[in-house]
C-alpha cells in the first residue's frame, strides 16, 4: 500500500526516545523527509543516522520544547532544510510518578508548559501553511492514562487529558482545511519509558522486577508488550493519505490492554 509521504516534511517530537525513533523510521520508510527532534542531541543524531543508514532524509534538532520562545526559530530551521512542515507529531516526555495531591503550582505549571503548552505553540506555528495548502496532519501521542488513569501516574492522567479535548476541538476546525488531527494512545510498548516504570514499581513494592514484568505482561491480551516498530506503523498510516478520513480520533495500540470501551 502506497501511504503517499513522498514529498511531505514531517516534524516528530521526542524523536531520539524509543516511540519517536520508531515514528521517525517509520515515516522515512514511506518517503517522507523528517526532523527529529529530542532535548538529547545524541538521541536525535542516532536516529537520523539510522535513518540515513536506511537511504532517508533527516535532520537532527536539539529542541527543550518548554523553551516556547524557541518555537519560530526551530520550525523555521526545518522549513530552511527540509521544507513546510506537513506533518507534527507531537510526542512530550513524562512527569515523574506520583499522585496529583499536594504538588505545588509551580509543579504543574512547569510541565503544563512543557507536555501541553509546547504542542499548542508548535501546531500553531505549522498550521497556517497546512491549511494554506490544503493538507496537514496533526498527531500527537499521549498515554493510555487519558482514558483509564494509571495509578501514581496522577500528572501524566491530567496533563495529556487536556490534549485529548484539544486536538478533538481542532479536528472540527481544521477539517475542512483538509488538515486532520488524532491522538494516539500507547499501551505498554516496550521502550526506556516502560522499563523505567516498571523497575520504579519494583522498587515501591520490594519484589523482583521480572515479577512486575511478568504480572504486567498477563494483563495484555496478546500476552506481550508492543514493539515500538508497531506503534510507528500506525503512526505513519495516520499520517498517510489513506487516513484522510480519520480526523477528531483517539487510536489505541496496545495489545487490548486498556480495559475501557
Amino acid at each position: 500500500m502506497d501511504l503517499g509521504l513522498d514529498n511531505k516534511v514531517a516534524l516528530v517530537l521526542g524523536a531520539g526516545g524509543g516511540l519517536g525513533s520508531a515514528i521517525a523510521r517509520s515515516l522515512s520508510a514511506e518517503g517522507a523527509s523528517v526532523a527529529v527532534a529530542d532535548i538529547d542531541e545524541a538521541a536525535a543524531s542516532a536516529t537520523v543516522e539510522a535513518i540515513r543508514a536506511a537511504g532517508g532524509t533527516a535532520t537532527a534538532l536539539t529542541w527543550d520544547i518548554a523553551d516556547i520562545a524557541s518555537v519560530d526559530a526551530r520550525v523555521s530551521a526545518v522549513e530552511k532544510e527540509l521544507g513546510p512542515v506537513d506533518i507534527f507529531v507531537a510526542i512530550t516526555g513524562g512527569p515523574p510518578p506520583g499522585g496529583v495531591a499536594g504538588q505545588s503550582a509551580e509543579t504543574w505549571r512547569k510541565f503544563f508548559d512543557s507536555m501541553v503548552v509546547s504542542v499548542f505553540a508548535i501546531t500553531d506555528r505549522v498550521l497556517p501553511g497546512m491549511r494554506e495548502r490544503k493538507w496537514g496532519r496533526i498527531i500527537t501521542s499521549t498515554s493510555s492514562g487519558v482514558v483509564a488513569p494509571i495509578p501514581n501516574l496522577g500528572l501524566s492522567n491530567a496533563l495529556r487529558a487536556t490534549l485529548v479535548g484539544w486536538s478533538k476541538t481542532l479536528a472540527a476546525e481544521v477539517g475542512r482545511d483538509g488538515v486532520t488531527s488524532n491522538i494516539v494512545l500507547p499501551g505498554r510498548v516496550a521502550t526506556k519509558r516502560i522499563t523505567f516504570l516498571d523497575e520504579k514499581k519494583a522498587e515501591r513494592e520490594g519484589r523482583p522486577v521480572a515479577d512486575v514484568v511478568s504480572e504486567s505482561t498477563g494483563s495484555i491480551p496478546l500476552g506481550r508488550y508492543g514493539d515500538p516498530q508497531e506503534y510507528g506503523d500506525t503512526v505513519a498510516f495516520l499520517a498517510s493519505t489513506r487516513s484522510s478520513y480519520i480526523t477528531g480520533s483517539v487510536i489505541r495500540v496496545d495489545g487490548g490492554y486498556i480495559p475501557s470501551i
